[in-house]
């Protein structure tokens, strides 16, 4: 008998993880269609990452574009159902943390069909992060958790999951990342610079929206161009705010090297070849620690605990002092971490596996 699972992404994160689970259902005898729900919407940057990543064009797209979290979530819902109704899966997968998680998630629950959450019980235990109750809700109504660290599993069972739900897989991001890394874009191509730079992103609000915060970090930036080229992959919004608050000129001003957004190809380029890394992102804290390169992330929590304890990770939160501490440090040295277990890129294998024997 035909098993069909029906995959969902809505974001970039989702992109960059959804592959390795394809080719793990497929392996194991899967129907295995895609569904885009459309939340991240740009579509040439959409058909650049899918190109990169050389994923399958979506069999679905619900289309359904920005607005607020609210409008947002309940909009995917209202056309997922009977999207839902029309192929009447024996499962569907949800990666992540976006809102095209929780919504599909709840669809399905509701309707009594499994739901397998790929990358759960991550927690940064700060609920005024929408990520964080994205993966909360999800996680409760997921009926096969599928971990990428140990901590994971601790936070499930605090919450009251059943131990036989959680399975500990591995990283399909780590997956992805170890097989497309023969096919990245050296940095030498994009900035002139095959090694020894910083590498910067900033894209999260509480960063990118404060005037005070954003200018704390933007001098930090501009204080390490005195010891090694930095290179900012700009967002358009994160640009906006440089510019509102008066800060672009001075970047610029400090030599600061700003490119327009990267695709999959040349981000992973630019992350091999540097020294080091300054983000607020989550995926990059992974693939840092994957490729042991110094991270610094530029907040006071994180949801991937394991980079910190085993890997080259660093919380500095925004205090300048703190962030130029472990600045020199890195120029001195820097953090050695390991290779977290199961971050083998064989993620996606296990997670074909266990369905197969379970679903």
């Amino acid at each position: 008998m035909t098993r069909t699972v029906l995959s969902i992404v809505g974001a970039r994160p989702n992109f960059m993880k959804i592959g390795p689970v394809l080719d793990g259902l497929r392996q194991h005898g899967f129907q295995a269609p895609l569904l885009h729900t459309g939340q991240h919407y740009d579509e040439a940057m959409n058909d650049r990452i899918f190109q990169d990543l050389r994923l399958p064009i979506p069999d679905i797209n619900l289309e359904v574009g920005s607005a607020s979290h609210a409008v947002q979530t309940a909009e995917i819902m209202r056309r997922f159902e009977p999207v839902l109704d029309q192929i009447n899966p024996n499962a569907i997968l949800v990666v992540g943390d976006v809102n095209s998680t929780v919504a599909c998630a709840l669809v399905a629950a509701k309707k009594g069909i499994a739901v397998i959450h790929v990358e759960a019980g991550l927690r940064s235990w700060d609920r005024s992060m929408p990520e964080e109750i994205n993966r909360v809700l999800t996680d409760q109504i997921s009926n096969f958790l599928f971990t990428t660290e140990a901590s994971g599993r601790d936070n499930l069972l605090r919450e009251g999951i059943a131990d036989d739900n959680i399975h500990f897989v591995g990283n399909v991001m780590i997956d992805t990342l170890l097989s497309n890394l023969d096919r990245a874009v050296s940095a030498s191509d994009l900035i002139g610079h095959a090694s020894g730079y910083a590498l910067t992103t900033l894209h999260r609000p509480s960063n990118v929206d404060e005037p005070a915060v954003l200018t704390r970090l933007t001098d930090c930036l501009c204080r390490m161009t005195e010891s090694l080229p930095v290179v900012f992959p700009i967002h358009p919004r994160s640009r906006a705010r440089l510019e509102a608050f008066g800060l672009l000129e001075r970047v610029e001003r400090a030599g600061i090297i700003l490119l327009p957004p990267q695709g999959y190809l040349q981000m992973i380029g630019l992350v091999k070849g540097a020294k080091l890394v300054v983000t607020d992102s989550g995926g990059l804290q992974e693939e840092t620690t994957a490729l042991g390169i110094p991270c610094l992330t530029v907040r006071c929590n994180t949801e991937r605990p394991i980079t910190i304890e085993q890997g080259t990770n660093t919380l500095v939160g925004t205090d300048p002092t703190t962030i130029m501490s472990h600045f020199s440090e890195i120029m001195r040295g820097g953090k050695v971490g390991r290779i977290p277990p199961l971050w083998d890129g064989k993620a996606g294998q296990r997670i074909g596996a266990i369905l197969a024997a379970r679903l």
